[in-house]
């Protein structure tokens, strides 16, 4: 697949998918990537400002892979930006976008919680009172018609106990076995919060939640892995918190960004092997303290932490929530927050092949 290519080449390869502007601002990627139809779904927060109280709608784009044929260079043509106007509870705000596609009917769920007015997360755990809701929309035609939304709060007995909660934000999975997974973590006081995720097994007509992990974490992205379910969680303790089937991985390897930032991670098919095994791929801003230089991470053991690559930059400078799909033959596509300087610029697509990962790496060893 070639050399890896410059930092010029990079960039030019990145396309700008929602670009914020005064009054009107875009975080919280997500990303699904439809192999049959070969289609890419692209999701946001379109906010008044940067503030996690200000968000008004989710918005939805569109994309196509486009191969340059002299080079191979793949990009994604992108539509024009469409509300999710029926992601919406009268009087709540709409956040954290999670999609998760049910292969056999066809259909993608579209998760994200509805807060009420402009209460924020940090009201919610200091009063131990929940304004958020579970809910989701459906769409079998790529978005261009959504069902009506779904509130599934009521239905779930154990949110009552929480102080807060939400759902990634990202993507959620289906896994071989058909079970539906959609990522969430939970504040049950004012400081602690934990990861778990909601799932079906009868193709999203009834849901329930799984054990929550022992140790503390936050936002949270799934992948299945021949072990099991692996889970990557937000921490403010320094290092991510990584988990199989919801027991904690010891030792903790993948350093934290501050006090803590999103990251993403897909399982894939073990790269040039005719065994049944699964990688995985892990994006996150690389530096310990600032959210700047997203890294793609590479495991080729994922039971094991300390199997984890060193990281290959694929943004240099303000870099922030990211998600990643695999979209087969060794290629992924990430979605990302990034800037010039803040990270909460524009979010953007690039695609990549694993032998660009992989060479990145090597050359960090």
């Amino acid at each position: 697949m070639g050399n890896k290519p410059s930092s010029q080449q990079q960039q030019e390869r990145k396309k700008i998918v929602f670009y914020s502007k005064e009054k009107e601002v875009y975080r919280i990627p997500a990303l699904f990537y439809a192999n049959d139809k070969q289609i890419f779904m692209a999701f946001a927060e379109q906010r008044r400002t940067a503030d996690d109280t200000s968000s008004k709608n989710l918005v939805m784009k569109t994309g196509t892979l486009k191969i340059e044929e002299s080079s191979s260079v793949r990009t994604i043509e992108w539509s024009e930006l469409k509300l999710v106007k029926e992601a919406h509870l009268h009087g709540y705000r709409p956040m954290n976008p999670c999609p998760v596609y049910e292969k056999r009917s066809k259909k993608l769920f579209l998760f994200f919680i509805c807060v009420e007015g402009t209460v924020s997360e940090c009201w919610q755990r200091f009063w131990g009172c929940n304004k958020a809701r579970l809910c989701y929309v459906t769409t079998i035609d790529a978005g261009q018609s959504w069902s009506s939304v779904t509130d599934l709060t009521t239905k779930l007995g154990e949110i009552k106990n929480w102080s807060t909660f939400a759902v990634g934000p990202g993507h959620g999975l289906q896994t071989e076995s058909g079970r539906l997974i959609v990522p969430l973590y939970a504040f049950t006081s004012l400081f602690r919060s934990y990861a778990l995720y909601l799932y079906s097994d009868d193709m999203g007509n009834n849901w329930q939640f799984s054990n929550m992990l022992q140790t503390k974490s936050n936002e949270c992205q799934m992948a299945e892995v021949s072990d099991g379910i692996y889970c990557n969680a937000r921490s403010d303790g320094g290092y991510r918190v990584e988990a199989l089937d919801m027991n904690t991985l010891f030792p903790k390897t993948l350093a934290e960004t501050g006090s803590g930032c999103q990251g993403s991670v897909v399982s894939f098919p073990a790269h040039g092997e005719h065994l049944p095994n699964k990688w995985l791929l892990f994006t996150h801003p690389s530096d310990k303290s600032s959210r700047i230089n997203l890294g793609v991470y590479l495991n080729k053991s994922p039971s094991d932490p300390k199997a984890w690559s060193k990281p290959w930059i694929i943004n240099k400078g303000p870099s922030g929530y990211s998600d990643l799909a695999y979209i087969g033959d060794g290629w992924f596509a990430c979605l990302m927050e990034r800037g010039e300087q803040k990270e909460i610029e524009q979010i953007a697509s690039i695609v990549f092949s694993y032998n660009e990962v992989n060479q990145g790496i090597v050359k960090k060893k």
